[in-house]
């Protein structure tokens, strides 16, 4: 998986090693401005109850700050008991083509996987 180090304390996610080529590939392309990182979060909604964020931001207030693979990532500190030990990865396949989470702490997710319930 890839190599993280934190500003302030354990790094909760990881980004794995396709994840992280294709949010490169995006920072690029997209000419994400300077100040912007990976907001990674939950937010209430969908099916189960809960659904996932992922974008690009500026840090936020309760945001921690986490560095994965070169990847400036922003999370509100309140989302980390959500989020803890999740896995963001990238497929590109034939039959799926998009980020997925693996979340350990999910108790139920949707048929799709874009929600869950903790």
């Amino acid at each position: 998986m890839a190599e993280a180090t934190q500003t302030a304390s354990a790094v909760p996610i990881d980004i794995s090693p396709n994840a992280a080529q294709e949010i490169r590939k995006i920072m690029r392309t997209k000419k994400i401005p300077d100040g912007y990182g990976l907001r990674v979060g939950v937010r209430g909604g969908g099916c189960s109850g809960m659904s996932y964020v992922l974008g690009f931001d500026k840090q936020r207030e309760h945001d921690k700050e986490f560095d994965i693979d070169g990847i400036t990532v922003f999370m509100d500190k309140r989302h980390g008991l959500y989020l803890m030990g999740t896995t963001i990865d990238y497929h590109d396949g034939l039959n799926a083509r998009g980020f997925t989470f693996d979340n350990p702490n999910a108790t139920e997710t949707c048929g799709c996987g874009a929600s869950f319930a903790a």
